[in-house]
Parts: C-alpha cells; sequence; structure tokens
C-alpha cells in the first residue's frame, strides 16, 4: 500500500488535538504506513493566500510536497482547506513546466526543489479507494448505530474535473464509508451546501458566516439525527464553535454533537470516545456520550 506522510495542517494542533489522535490511532489499526511530515508549514489556506498572491501561495504549498517528496511518501491530509490547497497546487505545478521552473528558482533558494513525484491524498479519498467501504467494515468491532448528517464541505469534491470522485452534487462514496460502519447516513436538505466558515467568510464577514451554518444546522435539526460527522477542521470548527456563537447571540441551542470521519471511525474500531477526544469538542452532548458508551461497550 501506498507510504503516506501524514499533514495535519493548523486547525488541528491548534484547537482540535482530539482529530489528530483519532486520526493516529485509526491508521495505526489499519495498518496503513504514514508518518508525521516534520517541517511542514500552513498549507497554505487556499481561500485567503491564493486569491491575493499566487505566486507565494504556490511556494508555500510546493514546499510542503516537496518535503513529502524527499521521503518518498505521498502527502495525506484530514482536512478538505488543506486537500484543496496542496493538491491544487500539485495540479498545476505538475501540468505547467514554467510554471514549475519559476517556483523551483524560489525553492533553490531554501534547498529544496518540486519533483512532482507525490499524489496528495485526502483521508477520507484515501480510505475509500485503498481499502474501500467492505473492507472497512470488516473490521468494525463496535457497529455504531447511529443516524448521522453527514457533511463533505466544498474542498472535498471540487473542483470535480480535478477531483474524479463522482457526481459533485449527490455524491455518495463519504456515505458508503459512515455506513461501513454501521451508521445511517441521513439525508437532509441542503446537505451538500457550505457551511459558511471557507474563503475568509468566517473571519471576514462573521455575521453571514454564521446565518449560513445556522441554516444548515436548522436543516440538520430537522433530520431528527445523533451527531454530524464531517472530515474537515475548518467545517469541523464552524459547526462546532458556531453552535456556541449561535447560542450567545441568536439565543438557539442546537446541541448537536460534531465528530470529524476519523473520531467516529476509531470509536466502531474498538476505541473509547475519551481516546477519540470527542470530550474536546466545544459541543458537550451527555446524551449523545451514554449512547456512544452502551454503543462501544456493551
Amino acid at each position: 500500500m501506498t507510504k503516506l506522510s501524514l499533514f495535519l495542517g493548523c486547525i488541528i494542533p491548534n484547537r482540535y488535538p482530539g482529530i489528530e489522535k483519532a486520526t493516529k490511532f485509526c491508521l495505526d489499526k489499519l495498518g496503513i504506513d504514514c508518518n508525521d511530515l516534520k517541517g511542514a508549514s500552513c498549507c497554505p489556506a487556499p481561500g485567503v493566500f491564493r486569491s491575493f498572491d499566487k505566486t507565494t501561495w504556490i511556494a508555500l504549498a510546493s514546499r510542503n510536497i516537496a518535503l513529502s517528496e524527499e521521503l518518498g511518501r505521498d502527502v495525506l491530509t484530514v482536512c478538505n482547506g488543506c486537500y484543496g490547497s496542496l493538491a491544487d497546487a500539485n495540479h498545476e505545478l505538475k501540468k505547467d513546466a514554467t510554471l514549475k521552473k519559476s517556483t523551483n528558482a524560489h525553492l533553490e533558494k531554501i534547498g529544496k526543489e518540486f519533483k512532482g513525484t507525490a499524489d496528495v491524498r485526502h483521508i477520507v479519498e484515501f480510505l475509500y479507494d485503498e481499502l474501500g467501504p467492505e473492507n472497512i467494515k470488516e473490521m468494525v468491532v463496535n457497529p455504531l448505530k447511529l443516524r448521522v448528517a453527514l457533511h463533505y464541505g466544498c474542498h472535498l469534491v471540487k473542483p470535480s474535473n480535478e477531483r474524479n470522485l463522482g457526481s459533485v452534487e449527490r455524491p455518495d462514496f463519504f456515505d458508503e464509508l459512515i455506513e461501513a460502519i454501521g451508521a445511517e447516513s441521513v439525508d437532509y436538505s441542503d446537505k451538500m451546501a457550505c457551511c459558511g466558515a471557507g474563503g475568509g467568510v468566517r473571519s471576514g464577514l462573521h455575521g453571514t458566516s454564521l446565518e449560513m451554518v445556522n441554516h444548515k444546522l436548522s436543516r440538520i435539526q430537522e433530520a431528527d439525527v445523533d451527531c454530524i460527522v464531517n472530515a474537515c477542521p475548518f467545517c469541523h470548527l464552524q459547526f462546532d464553535g458556531g453552535q456556541v456563537e449561535i447560542k450567545d447571540i441568536l439565543g438557539i441551542d442546537y446541541s448537536i454533537p460534531v465528530l470529524h470521519y476519523s473520531q467516529l471511525l476509531g470509536l466502531a474500531l474498538g476505541f473509547s470516545s475519551q481516546e477519540m477526544g470527542i470530550d474536546l469538542n466545544q459541543i458537550k452532548n451527555n446524551e449523545f456520550i451514554e449512547k456512544l458508551k452502551k454503543l462501544t461497550e456493551d
């Protein structure tokens, strides 16, 4: 199987270390050869850096990829934004020899070179393509009988001509991974809508950002689910921290637990909710925690 370098990005180490722990536990349990990508920087964030300074964006992104190339490993991301930034940079540099040459002129100053020998993978895409739902299902020790509101996020499936992950409007590969661990991926209105975090919206237009996530949370609440599952720590922050902000500002209390897929997968593979760092999330839902205990301990 492909050897990987784990690219954590910024939000996971700074805000959600539980996702890092869950990811590493799952990769080890699944027998995937993955090491930390030491010396990595911010991806950098595609919605901001690329929009204002493409030269700097692609130089920083290519440096991260070059670090993994030196190890003879593909890059594994656990964030849609990091995936979007690094995969897009990798794609552009591989297809454009002139851009590759000008970028390497910058990298040469720090003793690095982008060669174009590594691929950039997202953990959901990697697990689906390399292991497959059926193999994951066979490794489950705690089938999770949960109703899940799945959030794909934007950068995982777009641009569709580069991702090649099926329908961009109604994808199903992530849903299959949810159901492989015994959960039900519940359809809900505006499932593919943006959470409102990316593109600098959460930072620059916070009110608009909260309106967007509030709308999506209202649709999720209507679907009567046990939790929200994502594969992006920025979306995770928007749903988790966003619920706290909505309660403070709008007085609406959703209290819907939010999990990264690595955390949900880890529970199904036999790890506890504490080992998966679920207690580190901002939304504390005791009813959900008790339900997890029954599902994983009985």
